[in-house]
């Protein structure tokens, strides 16, 4: 038991995928924030414009 656990600590070809992984999470993470950020921007750009059209149309 003591060697398995040994080998286990010295393996480290998961250690790459697992790099990997965590780049990826974090990356899609700034994704998400940056479209979060430009959905806001454009939902209170689109309602300026539908209240300056309210305005024009009475």
């Amino acid at each position: 038991m003591r060697a398995t656990f040994k080998q286990f600590i010295r393996d480290r070809r998961g250690i790459t995928a697992i790099e990997y992984g965590l780049i990826a999470g974090v990356l899609a993470l700034g994704i998400m924030t940056a479209v979060g950020d430009v959905a806001t921007q454009l939902k209170s750009t689109f309602q300026a414009i539908t209240a300056e059209l309210a305005k024009v149309g009475n």
